[in-house]
């Protein structure tokens, strides 16, 4: 029940981001004088409309996106002889741009609005508990034992008979590795690596009470799942000596006043712009992975989602009484919307940003040469590059969603 409820929750979420998305455009085209003829959330037949002023609103019943219909937003579009002065393409290049890239704006402070409230309740992520441990410092030796899923990799237990080399070659809580098979070491991650591309027999020389001492492990290869450079995991054979780092204390989320939380926000703000942009660049490269997965290939969790499958995630979250996931999943989604939103494509609004500021310089070009401004871009002209965008986008979508019902990520794999 609480699955179910977190995934109507989360599509909830959505439509809020949507709805606010198009009040976005809406508000900025009124405030400069051009006329919204209608303001709709949802696709299909309609449930409901009323007209306050020039503008009708209402709800449609297919809620998977919605519309705010300015008048002129191109030359080409129809206006009547009463709308023609108030025609969108007939204001200067700055409003039109501002109007264009309202709807971003409002998945922004939309997200940056989750992201104080969450700071101010249940907390944000602290960096210092994501930190991987620095210095190459054993705390506990345990065991050997192949971990090829989530939940393995989780458990602690060592099965009988399991090998312990770091133990057995006389490791010990405390010691400083300082060199792996010659390689000198200086930081865990780099202990790690030496690690896993050993086997058998290897010289480890670690720092212990001021002393430098020899020691040779016999290092065994199991079965691992373990994660790459990219975040991608996969299991594979790699050496392994059962010994752990220094644990991390520092707590995992930081809660903040109503005044420090204002400069919080914005730090991790910035920190899930990063993040976004890295996932933008990903992105194409991530589709074959999410094809191979709808025919049977396990489904790897860094593969891009439909709004099925975040709102499948956010139910998961919610079951299990992870709502600060749920949050962070719900503004990071905002974030990703308003950059992806901003992309210089049609029919997207970053590509009609695009053709506006195009015919400003081509225009500017025209004027140092002695001659007038040319007319508005003929969007016919780009309509066949347009259709193949939608085309792919459209692509893109269906095999989203289509992994996302037949083989979904989940939180816990």
């Amino acid at each position: 029940m609480v699955f179910i409820l977190g995934i109507v929750l989360f599509a909830l979420g959505i439509c809020l981001s949507v709805a606010l998305h198009e009040a976005g455009h809406m508000w900025a085209a009124k405030a400069f004088g051009m006329k919204v003829r209608r303001y709709f959330i949802g696709f299909g037949p309609t449930i409901f409309s009323f007209r306050r002023g020039e503008t009708e609103y209402g709800m449609k019943w297919i809620p998977l996106g919605g519309f705010c219909d300015i008048a002129g937003m191109t030359a080409l579009d129809e206006v009547t002889p009463e709308e023609s002065k108030r025609a969108m393409w007939r204001f200067k290049t700055w409003k039109r741009t501002v109007v264009m890239s309202a709807g971003s704006a409002m998945h922004f402070i939309l997200g940056f609005v989750i992201l104080y409230l969450m700071a101010v309740t249940m907390g944000l992520p602290n960096p210092a508990a994501q930190a991987a441990p620095t210095e190459a410092v054993i705390s506990a030796t345990s065991c050997a034992r192949p971990a090829t899923t989530v939940e393995q990799l989780s458990d602690t237990a060592c099965p009988p008979g399991a090998p312990a080399p770091a133990k057995t070659a006389g490791l010990q809580a405390g010691d400083k590795v300082v060199s792996v098979a010659g390689k000198p070491i200086k930081t865990w991650r780099e202990m790690l690596a030496a690690v896993q591309v050993a086997s058998g027999p290897t010289p480890f020389v670690v720092e212990r009470n001021g002393q430098r001492l020899n020691l040779t492990v016999d290092v065994p290869r199991v079965q691992r799942l373990v994660a790459d450079g990219s975040g991608n995991t996969t299991v594979k054979d790699v050496g392994m000596i059962g010994a752990s780092p220094i644990q991390n204390t520092a707590p995992p989320m930081l809660s903040y006043g109503p005044v420090d939380a204002v400069g919080a926000t914005f730090s991790f703000t910035g920190t899930m712009f990063s993040e976004t942009a890295k996932r933008l660049i990903e992105f194409p490269s991530r589709i074959p992975a999410v094809v191979d997965s709808i025919f049977g290939g396990e489904r790897d969790p860094n593969t891009p989602v439909s709004v099925v499958g975040a709102s499948r995630i956010g139910g998961e979250a919610a079951e299990r009484g992870l709502w600060e996931i749920f949050v962070l999943l719900l503004a990071s989604l905002n974030f990703f919307i308003g950059v992806f939103n901003l992309l210089p494509l049609l029919p997207l609004d970053g590509g009609h940003i695009a053709v506006v500021w195009y015919e400003r310089v081509r225009d500017w070009f025209r004027k140092l040469r002695g001659k007038a401004a040319g007319g508005p871009v003929d969007y016919t002209k780009l309509s066949a590059v347009t259709m193949v965008l939608v085309f792919i986008g459209g692509a893109v979508t269906l095999l989203t969603v289509t992994a996302d019902i037949v083989n979904p990520v989940k939180l816990f794999q």
